[in-house]
């Protein structure tokens, strides 16, 4: 009985553990989204800054507490657009304090050479319409507009002779504490948002490529240049044989071997696969041949080609890895994967009666993230990449950083999006600001009024590859009725990489 709720206990927590992964990484793949990301932070740091300075006042009795509504005004239009003019923080210090100045200067004249009769609160209305004009007065020729400043100047009507200098200081103070606050989290942290937030800034470097049809070298290479973008960066190339095959490949490897255990589909037995590092010396091309060489050792022999190749071409570490099969492909290359540490699979494409093959399928299924690469030409390097995206996401920011790696410093990438002929054209450009704003690199981007598949048509041939997402947030109605990009790029001569990210 004991025993039995020993077991109960680990699974439960075990399937907890589970659970608190998979909405952590739910909610770090929400804050990924520039616009969720600022929202959240100005529900954060907004009160945080109203409780600093609130603290402020209860401590110095002096301070006037009349300027905490332009301050939290302030402090939202700070930080719901980081980037925005408005999103100073010389202009918001300076235009809160030249507002209280002009304010309580208005209030003086109207004091001393104005008669119009106070309102409902004693203010001169005469002054409180001198108090606007001067803030925009001196506001505009200084390039210094604060919406909020026009506010403090209204509440300095309000200040008590003996508490004017008091409340000009106030405001100077409190704005230069928010302002402060707020210079600290736009460069140590939404500035750097994508080095915390989006994984495959740090990821994505282990990059395993099943050797699988005619393009498997343009693939490979394509994995390669995705790996060298990181210092950390290899390549493992994956071929899964049959069991008897698998048997003889250590003595058709000449190098160093590395045991690993691939589990079959069924539970069975694991099957041997072994694996060499490339570079420790010799050249396979002139490695002595046996006369009776059989088809695997050709097979070794063009993947160590490969891995040769890529190395010299690329920088990047590169390993071979031999695998049984045990009647699902896709099952023994996620487990290659998760041996070799591999954070990204980068397949070629396959297609069955105009879809992807089942193999494909069952990769983007799975917890991987995964690029499928379809190769229409020898091309081995891609220094102009498109990326067409829908929104901001988790994905596009993945197919963006992928595009950045591929171009390099010399390269070029285009982002896209399609708004058709009634499609709110600033929302877009603003969209895709958001959206390469946290990379470095030489970007353009477009907003052509057309549907996507007659824009790649009419521009796909100016790039070297189109990125685009796997679409598999769609359900089975919508992909019935609106068959998911990549499916309707048949006719375009461009290379085309589908990129998915894993879910947990």
């Amino acid at each position: 009985m004991l025993d039995q709720f020993r077991k109960w206990f680990h699974a439960a927590v075990r399937r907890l553990r589970r659970v608190e992964r998979r909405e952590l990484q739910d909610f770090r793949r929400w804050a990924e989204v520039t616009e969720n990301l600022v929202h959240l932070s100005m529900l954060v740091f907004v009160p945080l800054a109203i409780v600093l300075v609130t603290t402020l006042a209860n401590a110095v009795p002096r301070l006037s507490f009349l300027l905490f509504p332009p301050l939290a005004a302030g402090s939202y239009t700070l930080f719901v657009d980081p980037t925005s003019k408005y999103s100073d923080p010389k202009r918001f210090v300076a235009g809160l304090t030249i507002g209280a100045v002009c304010g309580l200067g208005a209030l003086a004249v109207s004091n001393s050479y104005l008669t119009a009769p106070g309102g409902q609160f004693g203010v001169n209305a005469l002054g409180a319409g001198l108090a606007v004009f001067a803030t925009g007065v001196v506001t505009w020729p200084l390039d210094i507009e604060e919406p909020s400043s026009y506010s403090t100047a209204l509440l300095a009507l309000l200040v008590e002779p003996s508490q004017q200098a008091t409340f000009v200081a106030s405001v100077f103070l409190a704005s230069s504490l928010v302002a402060v606050l707020f210079v600290i989290w736009r460069e140590q942290f939404y500035e750097q948002r994508a080095t915390y937030l989006y994984e495959s800034m740090s990821g994505d470097d282990h990059v395993l490529v099943p050797m699988r049809g005619d393009a498997a070298g343009q693939t490979a290479m394509l994995g390669a240049r995705l790996a060298a973008a990181h210092e950390a960066g290899k390549v493992v190339l994956l071929d899964v044989v049959s069991d008897s095959d698998a048997a003889t490949a250590q003595q058709t490897l000449t190098r160093d071997t590395i045991q690993l255990d691939i589990r079959s589909e069924n539970g069975g037995e694991p099957a041997s696969a072994e694996t060499r590092p490339v570079g420790d010396g010799g050249d396979p091309a002139t490695a002595p041949a046996s006369p009776e060489q059989t088809d695997l050792e050709a097979e070794i022999d063009w993947l160590e080609t490969h891995a040769d190749r890529i190395e010299t071409r690329t920088g990047v570490s590169c390993q071979v890895v031999v695998a049984s099969d045990h009647g699902s492909p896709a099952k023994t290359t996620l487990q290659t994967a998760a041996e070799t540490n591999c954070d990204l699979i980068v397949a070629p494409y396959e297609s069955q009666h105009g879809a992807l093959t089942p193999y494909l399928q069952r990769l983007f299924r799975s917890e991987s993230d995964v690029v499928v690469h379809r190769s229409r030409s020898d091309r081995t390097r891609w220094k102009q990449v498109i990326v067409p995206v829908r929104s901001v996401s988790d994905v596009a920011h993945n197919m963006v950083d992928f595009a950045t790696r591929l171009a390099g410093r010399s390269g070029r990438v285009a982002v896209a999006t399609c708004i058709g002929s009634r499609g709110d054209r600033r929302r877009a450009e603003e969209m895709l600001a958001d959206l390469i704003e946290p990379y470095e690199g030489a970007f353009e981007t477009r907003v052509p009024r057309t549907d996507i598949q007659t824009f790649l048509s009419d521009t796909a041939s100016q790039y070297d590859l189109v990125m685009i997402g796997a679409s598999r947030d769609r359900s089975k109605a919508s992909r019935f009725i609106s068959p998911p990009t990549f499916e309707r790029l048949e006719d375009v001569e461009t290379d085309v990489a589908i990129v998915d990210r894993g879910r947990a």
